[in-house]
């Protein structure tokens, strides 16, 4: 299997909570910067975290997981459609020495009730609201056998209702052409609209390409092309699982930690890399007893830079003793511990400002070193002095190699990373995302984004209007009515 590293190059969004339409690319193509840094700004409310939930949606499709049903609420209500579907499109660049290939994914989501028995009604008797994954599509170079010609793109894999999958000339390559290949491929399809999770991205359906690829049922005639679509598949399943991370707001008591190396079980029995695992900062937690030993190397390592951002501070990992975890397996109850001063006290009694910047450090760390890791940050700058959230993505923006994306109300980053490396958003819930133009390299932009919302200076749908005196009168009547 070929290794390709993998990063979004452009993010599409449609009826998504207040986003009718937004679309926004991740490529600098005006310096040779390794890192890929997009850093969005706006008023409240204009569609800073819609950004950050299609990503998470994102994460939820390319690791088969369930998609919550918490996501129903994010559907546009002004949808046009004649059904309530939000839409979102993802760009991939997948690279390794000789290549380089563009990658789409798109999908809907819509929701439904259904009832005990997976049938879909209208009444709220008996019933539950759940999210489906439809209007599945991936796209990329067609294969190609003639050295040297350039490859048109188009449909690998679209998910019909009727044939399971389109093309039908793929369908058959890459899942076989018998009757009960297309058995297997109708079950896995029930299953995953069932459970809430992308088809393509399904255990079953996975489990169908890769018992095909391990097997001789591929012709030789067509093996090249077989592991040509096979290896963009696998690298987007790599990726989801083991390259993208997302942290919001709610997940900021959380010390999330990149773990490449440990293995562990399935619910199905198969085995697999964990990805990331995460710890509370504010109590104990449990951990697998095989991940134990890696967790405390990478507390050693986040060690490393935390005691340079917050001098003479570092963390280390408390065993409380051995607990069986509800699967059975054996794991180590732990607890985060703070060291300063020579003193040692539980991590959850520091400053939240201290917990955030712990919370996401080792994951800022990944995307300094590694290309094909991708760290999605809602309201980076919560708790974190601005001079040192200003230069923390400075150093990440000109010296790193991943992809980072992120929230933030602090203007500070406007002044001290690359102008090319900030979005903004609009009022225009048709159109929410610019980029700045004819800005010069003299110009400090957050200056040019403050004359913006007072004076309309640079264009006029980055901020919504509001008037003090009828902010001062507000607050004048809400105290009369209340009897203050």
């Amino acid at each position: 299997m070929k290794n390709y590293s993998v990063r979004i190059s452009n993010i599409r969004i449609s009826n998504f909570k207040n986003t009718l339409e937004g679309e926004i690319s991740l490529v600098n193509s005006k310096k040779a910067f390794k890192a890929s840094v997009l850093g969005i700004y706006g008023q409240n409310g204009s569609g800073k975290t819609s950004l950050i939930e299609a990503v998470s949606l994102l994460k939820y499709a390319l690791t088969g997981q369930e998609i919550p049903v918490v996501y129903s609420n994010f559907i546009s209500v002004n949808s046009e459609q004649k059904e309530r579907k939000a839409s979102f499109v993802f760009d991939f660049e997948l690279k390794n020495d000789t290549e380089c290939i563009t990658v789409t994914y798109s999908f809907s989501i819509k929701a439904e009730l259904v009832n005990n028995d997976n049938r879909i009604e209208q009444s709220l008797n008996s019933s539950t609201l759940k999210v489906f994954v439809v209007d599945e599509c991936i796209e990329c170079p067609i294969y190609s056998k003639k050295e040297g010609s350039k490859n048109k793109r188009g449909k690998v894999l679209s998910v019909d209702p009727v044939e399971v999958i389109l093309p039908k000339c793929k369908k058959y390559l890459l899942a076989g052409n018998t009757p009960e290949n297309e058995t297997d491929l109708k079950v896995a399809q029930q299953l995953a609209y069932e459970r809430s999770v992308s088809f393509l991205f399904s255990l079953g359906f996975i489990k169908i390409l890769r018992e095909r690829f391990n097997s001789n049922s591929v012709p030789q005639k067509d093996k090249s092309e077989f592991e040509y679509y096979y290896n963009v598949i696998e690298s987007l399943i790599t990726y989801g699982n083991m390259g993208l991370f997302v942290i919001r707001t709610e997940s900021t008591g959380l010390l999330s930690l990149n773990i490449q190396t440990l293995n562990f079980k399935y619910n199905d029995g198969t085995t697999g890399a964990l990805g990331s695992i995460s710890i509370p900062l504010k109590d104990s937690g449990v951990i697998p007893a095989d991940a134990y030993t890696v967790v405390n190397k990478v507390i050693v390592n986040l060690n490393i830079v935390l005691s340079k951002i917050i001098p003479g501070l570092t963390i280390s990992v408390k065993n409380l003793g051995e607990q069986i975890q509800p699967d059975g397996n054996k794991g180590y109850r732990i607890q985060l511990m703070s060291h300063k001063n020579q003193q040692q006290i539980p991590l959850e009694y520091e400053s939240e400002g201290i917990k955030k910047i712990i919370s996401i450090l080792q994951l800022l760390i990944v995307v300094y070193n590694d290309s094909s890791t991708t760290v999605a940050i809602d309201e980076l700058d919560s708790g974190i002095f601005e001079y040192l959230l200003g230069e923390i993505l400075s150093i990440v923006s000109e010296n790193g190699k991943g992809q980072l994306i992120f929230t933030s109300h602090n203007l500070r980053p406007l002044e001290t990373i690359d102008k090319s490396f900030i979005a903004f958003t609009t009022v225009n819930s048709n159109d929410r995302y610019v980029r700045a133009t004819n800005v010069k390299s003299t110009n400090n932009l957050r200056d040019i984004y403050y004359r913006n919302l007072m004076l309309d200076e640079y264009r006029d749908d980055l901020y919504e209007k509001t008037n003090n005196s009828e902010i001062a009168l507000a607050f004048r009547e809400a105290g009369v009515n209340s009897g203050s």
